[in-house]
């Protein structure tokens, strides 16, 4: 069993109620979009589009979708408006699939070599940082040896929030003082790693987008300083995004994608909002895979994403 096998109990459950701000807006839009009608025409496709967009999807996967159901409405020549959310979540999977979003519950980390190392980046406010102690609960109680690096060190907060969560979860924290070069810290953290024979490597960076060529270089750093230590890091980069603010983490999206090669996502806070279709516009559009989504505030509320699941969730199994 991976790591993740172990925390997938009651898993639907919690991804069910995470999603049910947007799945039951998705719903509502879905009726009012098929009202009166026996088969899907050009006005219910019409008025699915709509219903996608305003639900976060994004225009350019929308239109995605929407060809494909006009594909299969013109080849079945007629389909009734109770298939269409069998459709809908048939055509969403399938896009999701194409993208490299896996369905991989019981991921574990590679045999050939230790530790596996992961570069977290993000803006400030997503929770990044939270995201990063609910990986090192999960891998820590999987029988793992952990250790975080605080490289986030513009911020007093940033730091103070990893060594608290390292704290909570019984992990070590590298750090230094404030305004200490990003870098030098994830050298330290990477050696303490190598000497006391680590699995997994966290690091958290700072969340800063003002500057798209500061940021650029900054993690080119941390990368090359990793590698004197382990050639192969970092093993992922991970992006951090607020599921809650829409159309807003596309555009963050596309700014780090800009400077540095993005391996996976993490879309946290989408319990609290009716925007969950955001999670199929960003996979989408990046063609990067989704790898984890936040569902809640507990530690086991951070689960590896299964397209499959979600869209059942978010559509209506």
């Amino acid at each position: 069993m991976g790591i993740f096998g172990l925390f997938t109990k009651n898993k639907k459950e919690t991804l069910d109620k995470g999603l049910e701000k947007t799945k039951s807006s998705v719903f509502d839009k879905l009726a009012r979009a098929v009202v009166g009608k026996s088969k899907v025409d050009d006005d219910v496709l019409d008025n699915l589009e709509e219903v996608l967009i305003t639900s976060d999807v994004g225009v350019d996967t929308t239109l995605k979708i929407i060809r494909r159901i006009q594909e299969r409405v013109a080849r079945d020549k007629y389909v009734s408006t109770s298939e269409l959310n069998g459709i809908l979540r048939d055509e969403t999977a399938s896009l999701l699939a194409e993208n490299n979003s896996d369905d991989n519950d019981n991921w574990d980390l590679p045999t050939d070599h230790t530790p596996y190392v992961i570069l977290v980046v993000g803006v400030n406010g997503v929770g990044k940082t939270t995201t990063i102690g609910k990986l090192a609960w999960q891998f820590k109680h999987a029988g793992k040896k952990v250790y975080l690096g605080a490289a986030d060190t513009f911020r007093a907060a940033a730091v103070e929030q990893l060594c608290i969560w390292g704290e909570r979860v019984g992990v070590p924290v590298v750090k230094q003082q404030m305004g200490s070069d990003p870098a030098s810290v994830a050298f330290d953290t990477l050696n303490s790693a190598k000497a006391n024979g680590a699995d997994v490597v966290l690091i958290d960076t700072a969340g800063r987008l003002h500057n798209k060529i500061g940021l650029m270089n900054e993690l080119k750093k941390i990368k090359d300083v990793m590698k004197k230590v382990f050639p192969q890091a970092p093993d992922e980069v991970m992006l951090v995004l607020d599921g809650s603010t829409g159309q807003n983490a596309f555009e963050q999206a596309r700014q780090f994608a800009a400077v540095t090669k993005i391996t996976s996502l993490a879309i946290t806070k989408l319990d609290g909002t009716a925007k969950g279709g955001v999670v199929i516009g960003i996979s989408d559009q990046l063609k990067v895979p989704v790898k984890y989504i936040g569902l809640g505030e507990g530690v086991e509320d951070l689960q590896l994403f299964n397209k499959r699941q979600f869209v059942d969730s978010l559509f209506g199994a």
